[in-house]
């Protein structure tokens, strides 16, 4: 309950500061007919691109586009109040064209936009040689240029960070703020939107030219990101059963080929029906979620971690032995208890139960192991659960062991 007051209470200051701070410019801003028409400009390109995503059909999870780089030159180009003022419309039409969400993670999206677009624009119009605008024959410019954007970049995703951790503390920083794809990302956006405001200062003609690489670029994007979205499962962001399986046997494969062995575990969550059944299914998503994110957080990159169907995960350990494979076992299932999932004034904790098979020792191919890590997960069930075990010799799963989904 207070992760979510202080998250509302966050979010409501961050929009009040926007709609302060946006009311201070536009009061302190005179408009001239050249700015209007430069952000009627901008705003179009934004409303295009917008609709070239809607026609995507793009799914729930995929969030990145390429909008920026319609901000960044607003806040080049124009007076702070234009750049404060952008994101408004154009997460409007996003909401309207694309997908409706909750309208107060539209609005906090807004705010956290204008913010760090309203402060990079200060800070250019502030140290920038001309008076406004781009000035292409001062060599100095377009570094500076730069900066802003990075402000730009820096300070959007800290406030988005700030508010994604106050929501969920148990989530690491560093999956906040950037990892290798996001940071890629943002640079080929603060590209963009260097190139797109030269262009425009060479010639407002120069953004019909600009417009359709942008939104080729978006449709790319956006159909990368589809792919890792089958690729993905909803509820918990980890491998679904199917390309874990496609990435486990590519392991086993090299595992093969270079005499090394790895190890295979299972996790099921002891008792999860009780859990649905007592606080709902929303409430079962996010324990889902969160036993997902402690999974992710305690192995190396380079292990291939799956939702293998229900409550039910599987992580498949390259070059790992034996007692090392227990022992990762064994920390998963000691930091899953340790895990609390806040309900209104209570916490939800949940254990785990685990079985563990590796190469060479208890089967061969990919099957083997499933089918040997499944005997130890059941082994450990009928153990009393919240335990980790291995294959006993000999041991066969009863006939009405569940099929697996």
């Amino acid at each position: 309950m207070g992760e979510r007051r202080a998250l509302v209470g966050y979010v409501c200051c961050i929009v009040a500061l926007y709609l302060v701070t946006l009311s201070g410019a536009l009061l302190a801003t005179r408009l001239e007919g050249r700015d209007l028409a430069t952000f009627a400009a901008l705003l179009a390109c934004g409303a295009v691109c917008i609709e070239a995503r809607r026609r995507l059909g793009v799914p729930a999870g995929v969030s990145r586009d390429l909008l920026s780089a319609w901000w960044l030159p607003a806040a080049l180009l124009l007076p702070p109040a234009y750049a404060l003022l952008l994101p408004l419309p154009l997460q409007f039409l996003l909401h309207l064209r694309v997908r409706e969400t909750v309208v107060y993670r539209r609005v906090f999206s807004a705010a956290a936009i204008g913010l760090a677009a309203g402060a990079a624009s200060m800070a250019f119009h502030w140290l920038a040689p001309a008076g406004d605008g781009l000035a292409l024959g001062v060599n100095a410019t377009v570094p500076l240029a730069i900066g802003c954007g990075v402000v730009f970049t820096v300070l959007n995703t800290a406030l988005i960070a700030i508010a994604a951790h106050t929501a969920e503390p148990r989530t690491p920083w560093r999956q906040l703020l950037w990892d290798r794809e996001s940071a890629t990302l943002d640079l080929v956006e603060l590209c963009l939107g260097v190139l797109v405001t030269i262009a425009f200062a060479l010639s407002p003609w120069l953004l019909l030219v600009t417009l359709p690489p942008i939104v080729l670029l978006q449709r790319s994007l956006l159909h990368a990101q589809l792919q890792a979205a089958a690729r993905t499962d909803g509820k918990t962001g980890l491998l679904n059963a199917a390309a874990w399986q496609r990435e486990a046997e590519t392991e086993i494969v090299r595992a093969r080929r270079t005499g090394q062995t790895l190890a295979l575990i299972i996790l099921d969550i002891d008792h999860f029906k009780q859990v649905n059944d007592k606080h709902g299914h929303l409430v079962g998503d996010r324990v889902l979620a969160g036993v997902a994110a402690t999974l992710r957080s305690q192995v190396r990159e380079y292990d291939v971690v799956g939702r293998f169907g229900g409550e039910e995960f599987v992580v498949l350990l390259p070059n790992t032995e034996v007692v090392e494979a227990r022992n990762v076992a064994e920390r998963l299932r000691m930091h899953v208890a340790h895990m609390a999932v806040p309900v209104n004034d209570a916490a939800i904790t949940v254990t785990v139960s685990a079985g563990v098979a590796v190469m060479n020792l208890h089967g061969e191919d990919l099957l083997d192991l499933l089918a040997a890590a499944d005997l130890a997960l059941y082994r450990a069930k009928e153990l009393g659960r919240d335990r980790v075990c291995l294959p006993a010799p000999g041991h066969t799963p009863p006939e009405h062991r569940r099929p697996r989904s």
